[in-house]
């Protein structure tokens, strides 16, 4: 990657947050996997297989390149969040092979689509609906990351495991007693602020 390539730094940005994603499901259960963690029912598969389908949205259909593989739970008949958790017959291998499939599927595209392309989001409002492929690769950057953010969350309710990516986890390299420690400034923090 070069400065002189912008297409090749937005995948790369892109590239980091689908590897955040999927390694936040490295080594769990079936059920820590796909258990639900917060009152909306946010779960790693869940995340995954949202991610996925978006992706294969944005760099399918919307740019004239549809994904080829029927995506049931978007459908408009579909219940409600369906994308957002896997069904006891969605194996962790399907879930993540699709992510994969999708992940390919949006290279292929960003590689045959100049950065200016227009594409067409039919779910965005009309005003906004024809981006280019250079603000949809933004726009799945910051949705990516949003996820793996959520992921992150999730991950360290499931086991405590934390982090942006399994070489570097860009926190400090502390031992359980100091965590605790600071979690207690932290918390004592608050409980300061609230009392003023």
């Amino acid at each position: 990657m070069t400065a002189s390539d912008p297409k090749a730094e937005l995948r790369h940005y892109l590239t980091r947050a689908r590897d955040a994603l999927l390694w936040k499901t490295d080594g769990l259960s079936e059920y820590d996997i796909r258990r639900p963690l917060v009152p909306t029912g946010t779960n790693l598969l869940g995340l995954v297989k949202h991610v996925a389908s978006v992706a294969a949205g944005y760099f399918g259909e919307c740019f004239g390149r549809p994904f080829g593989e029927p995506l049931p739970w978007l459908d408009d008949d579909a219940e409600p969040n369906a994308d957002m958790w896997a069904t006891a017959d969605e194996s962790r291998e399907q879930i993540i092979g699709l992510y994969r499939r999708a992940w390919a599927h949006a290279d292929a595209t960003i590689d045959a689509t100049p950065l200016d392309a227009i594409g067409e989001v039919a779910w965005w409002p009309p005003e906004r609906r024809r981006p280019t492929l250079h603000r949809v690769l933004i726009h799945m950057i910051a949705e990516t990351e949003r996820h793996a953010g959520h992921a992150d969350i999730v991950r360290e309710l499931i086991d405590g495991a934390a982090g942006i990516r399994a070489e570097h986890s860009n926190l400090p390299d502390a031992d359980t007693t100091w965590w605790l420690a600071y979690r207690d400034r932290v918390e004592q923090a608050a409980k300061d602020a609230a009392a003023r």
